[in-house]
């Protein structure tokens, strides 16, 4: 058993494998107890289901605060609230998108199932990658700060500004060289239809195609996350454990939100301003600090306050909306 004990990217080998655990189980019990056919889910359900998977993940930091220390304890907490922060932008984009692919709420949940496992293997490969970069050149920290400021500045200028979806031009390529039906499959991302000749050949439906764009998009969320985590800390267990903590409730919360997208307009500036933050720390931290750490407390202080302020401000600005919506 003395493998358990190995150290694995700077952390004993049991501590991944008790994640790695956690995380089956999870998919386990929402795959196989909570969602074993397709249903739509409401409001209430949404937000009991979030604030389970909220609770288990302020559980596993409490294990890391005792396990690894307060230290490890409060970047795992920093660097959870700055992914969940930055997921609730995400949700905006994939309510936009199961909308433009006239996606069924009771098939929306399928997507979402598949896209998060696609996310658990794309965020490792690129902590991974983010991980060797640092440990190989420090200097790379700067390319991130840098990176994270002029994305903060951009998301500022074009926040009232939405994607637009139907000039992706992975759509384009798609429908280009796949055969992809018009209609509607229910849960199925391939059906067989038949050709000009009579022929069955095999297709994508739209759900396939709204599966593709969501993981597109998550990758261009990943490229602002996951520099930011980084800043907080260059542990590669606390930055994945946070980062797939945050992610995994994600599912879960999007109904709840989805429901509610108009009123959280102001929340894009705020977290523009937490990516300014976070980018602007790493400089303050080796030049005006002489290479001390920026105080964690301070972060997830600074981190907190944005993203309430955000959440605060838009409900307080729409809530004509709510009760005319009432």
């Amino acid at each position: 058993m003395d493998f358990l004990f190995v150290s694995w990217l700077g952390t004993p080998a049991w501590f991944w494998l008790a994640f790695a655990a956690i995380v089956l189980l999870l998919t386990a019990f929402d795959l196989g107890v909570l969602h074993k056919e397709d249903r739509e889910m409401g409001i209430s359900e949404s937000l009991k289901l979030s604030l389970f998977y909220i609770a288990v993940a302020m559980l596993f930091g409490g294990w890391v605060w005792w396990a690894k220390g307060s230290a490890s304890g409060m970047e795992y907490f920093t660097g959870y609230f700055i992914e969940k922060a930055l997921s609730i932008d995400n949700v905006f984009v994939i309510s936009m998108i199961f909308g433009f692919f006239a996606i069924a709420p009771k098939y929306q949940y399928r997507a979402l199932l598949w896209g998060i496992l696609a996310v658990i293997v794309l965020r490792a490969l690129m902590i991974a990658g983010g991980a060797a970069l640092i440990a190989q050149a420090y200097w790379v920290m700067y390319l991130f700060a840098a990176f994270l400021i002029a994305t903060g500045v951009k998301m500022l200028v074009s926040a009232d500004h939405d994607p637009d979806i139907g000039n992706n031009p992975v759509i384009h390529w798609i429908s280009r060289h796949m055969r992809v039906t018009k209609a509607h499959h229910g849960a199925h991302f391939f059906v067989k239809e038949p050709d000009a000749s009579g022929r069955m050949v095999r297709a994508a439906t739209p759900l396939f195609l709204a599966l593709v764009v969501i993981n597109l998009a998550d990758l261009v969320f990943a490229v602002d996350s996951v520099p930011a985590i980084f800043s907080i800390t260059t542990d590669t267990f606390i930055v994945y454990t946070s980062n797939i903590m945050a992610i995994l409730g994600l599912r879960a919360l999007y109904f709840a939100l989805a429901a509610m997208v108009h009123r959280f307009h102001y929340l894009k500036y705020a977290l523009a301003l937490v990516l300014v933050f976070i980018g602007g720390k790493i400089l303050i931290a080796d030049f005006a600090l002489g290479g001390a750490k920026f105080p964690p407390l301070i972060s997830l202080g600074v981190t907190l306050a944005l993203i309430a302020g955000g959440v605060g401000w838009s409900l307080w600005k729409t809530r004509g909306e709510a009760q005319a919506g009432a």
